[in-house]
């Protein structure tokens, strides 16, 4: 019985992170949903300590990353960016769009989805807003979709890379060469399908910035410091190096420069910071832990082999597909975890391996609680008074991300 009620509370947490009855932030399930595990004696607490500390490098990632986001949003970096993109799309809300999801892809690629979901969802709301479109909701949406969508172009593009291949991670001319063209691919679906279903929002006429604001010493300061993270983690990428400590030096350096130069008070900053996602995380992680005791990950290992030896082409669609549906219902941080143990044990082919990653990276855009990223959209979200229910992000997503999972499971055989 003690395996059936890991799974049974697993589940209501899982559904308490999607759902949020009450309206009760997220963290709140997946940490009573440990908390219970832990009263229960269904996981020793030093296991789940244990379970905690495996998250150490993404907490330290996304505490730097989330420094920087409010910066940014502080100093005026987001209102700068939001009229120099309202200028370049010249009254075109197609042209616009265009412009919001290039942007998007290349912070996905240079700073990770979970950046793309911090950080510039703020800024395509203020540049809706200052181009004053009817609905926001459809620029906004980019942002989710190709944090997920562009998340496999390099290893530093999402942290479940890391977590996947773990002492294993390609080198990056290796790495481009496994996933520049499936992450093509993605990218070009992912665009079509959004443009598909939000395409009668981008008829409209929108509003024309006659220029651009000036940016304060502040906002070039955070600037300066966002790009250099981004050069920083580059070279991290390359030479194998965890991403987390240097992310959370860089977003703690570029803070006291601005601090100092602004001559602020840190108080303001750090408390509009959505510390809850910390929280979040390490509940994840205990959850996945107790659930690794039940069998489960041996079980995968046995059906990634059995596939793998049965067909590998078979086993390339099966275990990519079955991986995409499960990091919705467990979210992908922590299912990354266990397929990338699982696909470690099994010994199983490199294109196996490869669209497992793929499932994990890409499968979240299906759903609201597939990716710490789309949560994070979320909470970004919830703070300019928008919001999306998960089942109107699960009637989009299941037109979106199929497609694009295909395509770039395909573009793994070319």
């Amino acid at each position: 019985m003690a395996n059936e009620t890991i799974w049974a509370i697993a589940a209501l947490s899982a559904l308490g992170v999607m759902v949020r009855p009450w309206k009760l932030p997220e963290a709140v399930w997946a940490v009573s949903g440990a908390a219970v595990l832990i009263v229960l004696g269904l996981i020793p607490w030093r296991d789940a300590v244990g379970a905690v500390g495996k998250g150490t490098d993404v907490y330290l990632f996304l505490t730097g990353m989330m420094i920087l986001a409010e910066l940014a949003r502080k100093e005026g970096l987001f209102d700068f960016l939001a009229s120099g993109a309202v200028h370049l799309a010249r009254g075109s809300a197609l042209r616009f769009f265009a412009l919001v999801y290039g942007v998007g892809t290349a912070v996905t690629v240079l700073l990770s989805n979970d950046a793309t979901a911090v950080v510039l969802t703020p800024a395509v709301f203020a540049a809706a807003k200052a181009a004053k479109v009817k609905n926001p909701l459809p620029y906004l949406l980019i942002c989710a979709f190709i944090a997920n969508a562009a998340s496999f172009v390099l290893p530093i593009s999402n942290p479940a890379n890391l977590v996947i291949f773990r002492e294993r991670m390609p080198a990056l001319p290796q790495w481009l060469q496994r996933f520049a063209i499936p992450s093509l691919f993605s990218i070009a679906v992912t665009f079509a399908a959004l443009w598909l279903t939000q395409r009668d929002s981008l008829r409209e006429r929108i509003g024309i910035a006659s220029e651009a604001r000036d940016l304060s010493s502040g906002g070039r300061a955070t600037a300066y410091g966002i790009g250099a993270t981004a050069a920083l983690l580059m070279v991290c990428s390359f030479f194998g190096v965890d991403l987390g400590l240097p992310t959370f030096i860089a977003g703690g350096a570029t803070a006291c420069a601005v601090l100092i130069v602004t001559r602020q008070n840190p108080a303001p900053m750090l408390k509009d910071i959505s510390w809850e996602i910390l929280p979040l995380v390490a509940g994840l992680f205990v959850l996945v832990e107790a659930l690794a005791r039940t069998g489960v990950l041996e079980a995968l290992i046995r059906v990634v082999q059995d596939a793998a030896n049965r067909s590998a082409i078979a086993a390339l669609w099966g275990t990519g597909s079955v991986v995409a549906v499960v990091c919705n219902l467990v979210n992908n941080l922590p299912a990354g975890l266990m397929a990338g143990a699982a696909i470690s044990g099994s010994k199983a082919p490199r294109q196996v391996v490869d669209a497992v990653l793929i499932g994990v990276d890409l499968g979240p855009n299906l759903s609201v609680t597939g990716s710490l990223a789309t949560i994070l959209w979320l909470t970004a979200l919830r703070r300019e008074n928008q919001h999306m229910s998960a089942w109107s992000f699960l009637k989009l997503g299941m037109l979106i991300m199929p497609p694009a999972l295909i395509v770039a499971i395909a573009g793994l055989l070319i």
